[in-house]
């Protein structure tokens, strides 16, 4: 039994150790891995190092950013009641479309009565014309009448001289004289006060004339209060409480009807940090994504950065000479000018974003090694 036994185990062991344990590989050694991930480890490490290094500090990022519009109130500078609102809540709106309309009754009357003062003055400068050069005429005719007085009066001075006439025939040669003279300074002085009224200026055309001039700024001024009862957007945008100005009530003049949000004059303020300022500058690119429209992008370009932080321009700005000071980072407000392509998503006022900016900065490899 025992001798049995012993057979069937080297046999079994046979077995085992057979072709398949002949054709078996032998294990890999470890060690030639070790050495390929000691050579290797270091230099991924410091090619990633210096990777990072040499691209630090070109992109600024911050989530600290928001869009912004132009915005405006809509109003007239002339009073009266509003006749028709042309647009609704959120509607959208081209330049030069007419928003609302105020009643233009009492401006059309107002424009009539202008015009209608504008030729009688033009018809009193007529007249005035026509005064001044009888006055002229009367001046000349005084003038010669003179003349003609003093010769007779000379005259009878010599025959009353010679005895052949009577005295009360020289009073009256005289006293003709006299009053030709009289005739004579009234007639200057009512052509000095025409001309006075012409304005100094005879053969001005009439449309020179100060009184023509005035009463033609009253007409334009007029014709221009009319057309300020039609209201118009001033640019494309989107209005926004309309619902405060309704037909029939009374808007006293400046006062703001309703609001208008600009569609194409949209930016982005982004505040960084104060430590991320080194490298921007005007004029650099930008990425914009905005918390609405996941997975879309917008380009931007920096168009200006701010000339003190934020905290400078708050209404309580913060008081650092205290004994419990605790440094807190700054933030300077920077503006982006956004790029709209056609077919874009509104950008509205107010929304959150995100935005990475490209300053361009490259570091040198003796930048690295200038500390040492």
């Amino acid at each position: 039994m025992a001798n049995r036994s012993s057979f069937r185990r080297s046999d079994l062991a046979d077995e085992v150790s057979g072709p398949a344990g002949a054709n078996a590989e032998p294990r890999p050694r470890p060690r030639n891995l070790r050495r390929i991930l000691l050579v290797l480890g270091p230099a991924v490490v410091l090619a990633g190092s210096l990777f990072a290094y040499m691209t630090g500090g070109r992109y600024v990022s911050t989530d600290n950013a928001y869009v912004h519009a132009g915005k405006l109130t809509v109003a007239t500078d002339v009073s009266g009641i509003v006749a028709k609102v042309d647009v609704h809540e959120s509607q959208k709106v081209e330049k030069g479309q007419v928003l609302f309309t105020l009643d233009q009754e009492p401006f059309r009357i107002a424009l009539a009565g202008a015009e209608a003062n504008l030729g009688t003055v033009r018809n009193q400068i007529v007249t005035q014309q026509a005064t001044y050069r009888q006055k002229l005429a009367q001046i000349e005719q005084a003038k010669t009448d003179i003349g003609f007085y003093e010769t007779a009066a000379q005259r009878q001075q010599d025959l009353l001289k010679r005895g052949v006439s009577a005295q009360a025939t020289y009073d009256q040669a005289k006293r003709d004289l006299d009053t030709a003279r009289e005739r004579l300074l009234v007639a200057q002085h009512d052509a000095e006060a025409a001309l006075a009224q012409l304005g100094g200026r005879a053969d001005a055309p009439i449309e020179q004339n100060p009184n023509y001039l005035a009463a033609q700024a009253q007409v334009d001024k007029a014709r221009r209060d009319l057309t300020r009862t039609t209201v118009v957007a001033p640019m494309p945008g989107i209005v926004t409480n309309v619902d405060a100005l309704l037909p029939g009530e009374y808007l006293p003049a400046a006062q703001p009807a309703f609001s208008l949000v600009s569609t194409q004059d949209v930016w982005v303020e982004a505040n960084p940090k104060e430590s991320d300022l080194a490298n921007l500058k005007p004029g650099d690119k930008a990425t914009v994504s905005i918390d609405a429209y996941p997975g879309r992008e917008w380009q931007a370009t920096v168009t200006s950065l701010a000339p003190a932080t934020g905290a400078e321009f708050s209404v309580l700005p913060a008081q650092n000479a205290t004994g419990n000071w605790v440094k807190v980072v700054q933030r300077v407000p920077i503006r982006l000018n956004v790029e709209m392509p056609q077919g874009a998503p509104p950008l509205r006022t107010g929304m959150s974003a995100y935005v990475e900016i490209d300053t361009g900065h490259h570091r040198q490899l003796r930048d690295l090694f200038s500390g040492f």
